[in-house]
C-alpha cells in the first residue's frame, strides 16, 4: 500500500503529482505502509524480548510448582492404587465369569475343528454342483477328498498323542501341576467361549473425574454460545493445578466478557458441569484474551479440603486470616485490618459456613476483641461465645438495641485510639496514623488490639421502623472512619436487596463476599456498582454450591468456597481458642466473666430532659448532641468529631449538620419532630427541638 495524497490536513500545500516525482523527497520508490525490513538495532531485539516474555514456560507448570507436582503425583499414585484395588476385589468374580465359559468354549472349540476336518464351507457348493453338473461335482469331490484327507490323518496324529499325555499326566503328575493346568485350560477355554455382550472385567469408571481438555471442544463450544470464527491459541491446552487451562483469542473484536456472562451456556455446551467451568479475562493481555479453566473434578463432589487451622495454629487479623478455596484448590484468604467485610446470599446459600470461617479466624487471635450480635437467635455462632466480650443472639428489640449500642461503643473506641495516635510522635506513625501491630505490642495499656464487631443478619437492623436510620448511620460512620484504627465491622445479610442493605452501607465496604443471589441488583449492592458488567456474577452460583462466592476488594474478584468447617468442630476450635486467650490474659467482658450492663431502657426522649437548659421552650440540635455526648458517652460520643477544637468553619459546619441528622433520625421512631429555630435564646438559626414536642413523645424502649 502507497501513500495516500488525497487528504491533507488543514492549512497543508497540495502538491501536484508532476513536483511530487521530480521531488527526491519520497525518492524513487515509494513508501509501504508496512515495511518488510525488520527495524535495526533496538528494534530487533525488542521485538524478541516480548516474544520470549510471552513464549510458554520450558517446564509446564505442574513441573514447577512443588505442590501441584506433590499433588499430581498424588493422585495418579491414588488412581492406579484405587483401580488396582476395585480389580483386584473383583477378581474372584472375573474368574468364575471366565471359567463358566469354558463348556461354551469346548462346544465352539469342537464345532470349528470339526468344521474344519469335514471341510463343511465347501458342502453348499458342492450339493449346487450335484444338482447342475454331474462331472464338476465328480471333479469337486476328488478335489476336496484331497484336501480333507490330510486334515483327518492330521488329527488322529495329533488327538491320540494328547489324549496318551493327558492320560500319564493325570497318573504320574502331582495334584498341584494338574490343578493349575485344569486352571490354565478352563482359561483358555473360557476365553474361547466368551460372550461378547457380557465383558468379564468390570469397567471402572470414576464418574467424579471429567474427561480431558481439548481445542476442538473448546472452539464448538464456542461457536454453540455464538462466538463465531477463528480463535487464535495464545498457548497450548496445559494441565493447571487439577484441571486444565486454556487461553486463547477471540475472533474479531468479540470480548472475554461476552463469554463470561453465558458460562451456564458455555458449560451445557461442553456437557460439564458448571461448577468445573470457569472462564476468564486477562487484564494483563487485552480485552479479547480468555482463560477458561477446567476442573478435573466436580468441586461439588469433590472430598472437602480442611480449614488450614482446624487442628492448630493461632491466626494474626493484623494479616490475612485462612477462608476458603478457590476452583483450582488454591488457599483463599481475607485480610479485615484496614477494611471491612459485607457478606451476602440467598437464604441456604451457605452464610454460616462462611461466619463460622471468618469469625473462628478473629477467635484465634487472642489480642483481637469479637463482639458478635446474632440477629437470627439460631445459634450458629455460639462455637466463639466463650471469647467473646459481648455475645448476643436473638431478634428482639432488646437484641436490636444492643447491637446499636455496640455500634455505638465502637465509635467511642475509634476516637478515643484515634486521639492516641495523634499524641504519638511522627517517628512511631511512618506507616501513617493507624493501628499496627508494632504499636500495640509497643503500647500494651492502650489496648490498641483489633476490634472485630460482627453483626450476622443485619437486615434485622436495616428493615427495623425504628431503628433503620440510626443503623445506617451508625454502620456507615464506623465503616469510614474505623478501619483505621483497628475497628473493623463485619456485616452478614441473607436479603441483600435496597431495603434491607443501605446505599450508604454497601458503597463504603472495603471488601465483599457475594453468594448466590437472584438478580444483578442483588449482586451489585454487595459487590459494588456494576460489578456485574464487569463479569463479577454471582447469579451464576447455585444455592446448591453452599458456601460458594465472589470475593471482592476493589475492582477485581475471585470465585472461593468457604472451608466447611462442622458445628462440632467449630466447638473444639472455640475451646482452643478460649484456651490461647487464657494463656494470654486476654479474656474480656462476657468472657471474661464480667456481669455487663442490661441493656439502658431509658429512651432518648428522657437523656433529652435530664440534659435541658431550664427555661428553655427550644435548643438546637447540635447543643443537644454535645450535652449528651457528656452525659451518656458510650451512646452519644460517637455522634461528634474526634476533636472538636481546631475545625475550621467548612469542618465545624459539617459536624454540626451530621450530627444534627444523627439526632433527628434518632427522634424519628419516637415522634419527635427537629424543626426550624430562629431565636437568640435557643442559640441562632438552624434545626433544633421544641420542649412540648420532646415532653409529648410516647415512651419507647431506647433504638440504640
Amino acid at each position: 500500500m502507497t501513500v495516500s495524497l488525497e487528504k491533507l490536513p488543514d492549512g497543508a500545500q497540495l502538491v501536484s503529482a508532476e513536483e511530487l516525482a521530480e521531488s527526491d523527497v519520497l525518492g524513487a520508490e515509494p513508501i509501504l505502509v508496512d515495511s518488510p525490513r525488520p527495524e535495526p538495532g533496538a528494534g530487533w531485539i525488542a521485538e524478541r524480548r516480548a516474544r520470549l516474555d510471552a513464549a510458554p514456560r520450558v517446564l509446564p507448570v505442574w513441573l514447577r510448582d512443588r505442590e501441584q507436582l506433590a499433588e499430581n503425583a498424588a493422585f495418579v499414585a491414588g488412581w492406579y492404587g484405587r483401580e488396582a484395588a476395585f480389580h483386584g476385589m473383583r477378581a474372584p468374580l472375573y474368574v468364575g465369569r471366565l471359567w463358566s465359559g469354558a463348556p461354551r468354549g469346548v462346544v465352539k472349540a469342537g464345532r470349528k475343528w470339526f468344521r474344519w476336518v469335514t471341510d463343511a464351507e465347501a458342502r453348499p457348493v458342492e450339493a449346487k454342483a450335484a444338482l447342475g453338473d454331474p462331472d464338476t461335482w465328480t471333479r469337486f469331490v476328488t478335489v476336496q477328498s484331497r484336501r480333507t484327507g490330510p486334515r483327518r490323518r492330521l488329527t488322529l496324529v495329533v488327538g491320540v498323542p494328547v489324549v496318551l499325555l493327558v492320560t500319564l499326566a493325570a497318573v504320574f503328575l502331582p495334584g498341584w501341576w494338574l490343578t493349575a493346568a485344569g486352571a490354565a485350560a478352563l482359561s483358555v477355554l473360557g476365553w474361547a467361549g466368551k460372550d461378547p455382550d457380557r465383558p468379564i472385567v468390570s469397567r471402572y469408571v470414576a464418574v467424579r473425574l471429567q474427561r480431558c481438555l481439548d481445542s476442538n471442544e473448546v472452539e464448538t463450544a464456542l461457536d454453540a454460545i455464538g462466538i463465531k470464527g477463528t480463535v487464535d491459541w495464545a498457548a497450548p491446552i496445559q494441565v493447571d493445578g487439577p484441571g486444565w487451562l486454556a487461553e486463547l483469542d477471540l475472533p474479531g473484536a468479540t470480548t472475554a466478557a461476552s463469554v463470561l456472562e453465558k458460562r451456564e451456556k458455555l458449560a451445557a455446551a461442553m456437557r460439564r458441569p458448571i461448577s468445573t467451568v470457569w472462564p476468564e479475562g486477562d487484564r494483563t493481555a487485552h480485552p479479547g484474551r480468555l482463560r477458561i479453566w477446567v476442573a478435573r473434578e466436580d468441586p461439588a463432589r469433590a472430598p472437602r479440603r480442611l480449614w488450614p487451622l482446624m487442628r492448630e495454629g493461632q491466626a494474626d487479623v493484623f494479616g490475612p486470616l485462612p477462608f476458603g478455596f478457590d476452583p483450582r484448590g488454591n488457599l483463599v484468604e481475607i485480610t479485615l485490618m484496614y477494611s471491612n467485610l459485607l457478606v451476602g446470599g440467598i437464604p441456604g446459600s451457605g452464610k454460616t459456613s462462611c461466619a463460622l470461617a471468618i469469625v473462628l479466624g478473629v477467635a484465634l487471635d487472642p489480642t483481637a476483641r469479637l463482639d458478635v450480635f446474632e440477629l437470627k437467635g439460631s445459634g450458629d455462632l455460639d462455637s466463639v461465645r466463650k471469647v467473646c466480650h459481648t455475645y448476643v443472639s436473638g431478634d428482639d428489640d432488646d437484641d436490636l438495641a444492643a447491637a446499636l449500642a455496640g455500634l455505638r461503643a465502637g465509635i467511642t473506641e475509634q476516637k478515643r485510639r484515634a486521639e492516641f495516635i495523634k499524641s504519638l510522635p511522627a517517628a512511631e506513625t511512618a506507616e501513617g496514623r493507624r493501628v499496627t501491630r508494632a504499636l500495640a505490642e509497643k503500647y500494651p495499656e492502650a489496648d490498641l488490639g483489633p476490634r472485630v464487631i460482627v453483626i450476622d443478619e443485619a437486615q434485622e437492623l436495616f428493615t427495623s421502623a425504628e431503628h433503620k436510620d440510626v443503623a445506617a448511620e451508625l454502620c456507615t460512620r464506623l465503616i469510614k472512619k474505623g478501619r483505621a484504627y483497628g475497628v473493623i465491622l463485619i456485616l452478614l445479610t441473607q436479603n441483600p436487596d435496597a431495603p434491607s442493605l443501605p446505599s450508604s452501607v454497601s458503597s463504603s465496604v472495603g471488601t465483599r463476599l457475594c453468594l448466590a443471589v437472584m438478580d444483578w441488583r442483588a449482586n451489585n449492592n454487595v459487590l459494588g456498582t456494576s460489578a456485574y458488567e464487569r463479569g463479577l456474577r454471582a447469579t451464576d452460583i447455585s444455592a446448591s454450591e453452599q458456601g460458594t462466592g465472589i470475593l471482592a476488594r476493589g475492582r477485581d474478584g475471585v470465585t472461593v468456597r468457604a472451608a466447611f468447617i462442622r458445628q462440632t468442630e467449630a466447638e473444639e476450635i472455640g475451646r482452643r481458642a478460649l484456651a490461647l486467650r487464657i494463656a494470654a490474659g486476654t479474656l474480656t467482658g462476657e468472657a471474661a466473666g464480667e456481669q455487663l450492663a442490661d441493656v439502658d431502657r431509658t429512651t432518648l426522649p428522657d437523656h433529652l430532659r435530664a440534659v435541658w437548659p431550664a427555661g428553655e421552650d427550644a435548643v438546637h440540635s447540635w447543643r443537644l448532641v454535645q450535652a449528651l455526648a457528656v452525659y451518656r458517652p458510650e451512646l452519644y460520643g460517637g455522634w461528634l468529631p474526634a476533636e472538636l477544637d481546631g475545625l475550621d468553619e467548612d469542618e465545624a459546619k459539617d459536624a454540626r449538620t451530621s450530627a444534627s441528622t444523627m439526632l433527628a433520625n434518632a427522634l424519628k421512631p419516637y415522634g419527635v419532630p427537629t424543626r426550624q429555630i430562629n431565636r437568640r435564646g435557643a442559640g441562632g438559626g438552624g434545626k433544633g427541638v421544641r420542649w412540648d414536642d420532646l415532653t409529648t413523645a410516647g415512651a419507647r424502649v431506647l433504638g440504640g
